[in-house]
């Protein structure tokens, strides 16, 4: 089943895509400072996802939260989360099972002391690398659906990407804000696939 708005119908991988990791880190996860429920859940979604892709020799981003300490999105600068994905901490890495091949193209967002980065466009670069790499479609998963990646959607489609949201490939804090940002992003035009990806035709789902 999928949702639908402008964006393409198909559901194949193909040359000018591109997969967008989002924040699959240890905080986000079971156990770690900012847990998500289930957060761990969508790695090994993901990682068909990843195999799909270099099957196909299609590039790889993947984005993570890389913030100073007493960065101005903690509770004890006044913000809202606790500290989390500080730098170089353990949290801050990448979840270990996530298997991400060498050529993964990392986006470091969150690193300003003074303004949070929601979306992995936001300064960073990345619209103008994937353009560069000839990149005209997105297909987006990672943590938290109704934060980081609702950002990076909305932002990828203000940038004229056409973007796939993997819906088993991603998690929200609440199911309640969860289907609030699912509903975002599809009116704004994302395609939302919610079938799992076929383990005997990897790159189509």
């Amino acid at each position: 089943m999928t949702d639908t708005h402008h964006a393409s119908n198909d559901d194949t991988l193909k040359r000018g895509d591109a997969l967008l990791i989002v924040d699959v880190q240890n905080d986000f996860c079971p156990g770690g400072a900012l847990p998500i429920e289930d957060g761990d859940n969508v790695v090994p979604v993901i990682n068909r996802w990843i195999e799909a892709a270099v099957r196909k020799d299609l590039p790889i981003y993947a984005s993570r939260d890389w913030h100073p300490a007493g960065h101005i999105s903690f509770t004890e600068s006044g913000g809202l989360w606790p500290p989390h994905c500080i730098q170089d901490s353990n949290g801050a890495a990448l979840h270990p099972d996530l298997q991400l091949p060498d050529a993964t193209v990392k986006v470091t967002k969150g690193v300003r002391f003074d303004q949070d980065q929601y979306s992995a466009f936001h300064e960073t670069g990345l619209a103008v690398r994937l353009r560069r790499d000839g990149i005209q479609r997105v297909w987006v998963m990672g943590l938290a659906e109704d934060v980081c990646v609702l950002a990076t959607v909305l932002d990828g489609l203000r940038e004229d990407f056409e973007v796939v949201l993997v819906g088993d490939g991603t998690r929200s804090i609440t199911p309640e804000s969860g289907h609030k940002a699912r509903n975002e992003m599809r009116d704004a035009g994302a395609l939302i696939i919610r079938r799992p990806l076929s383990c005997n035709d990897p790159g189509r789902l």
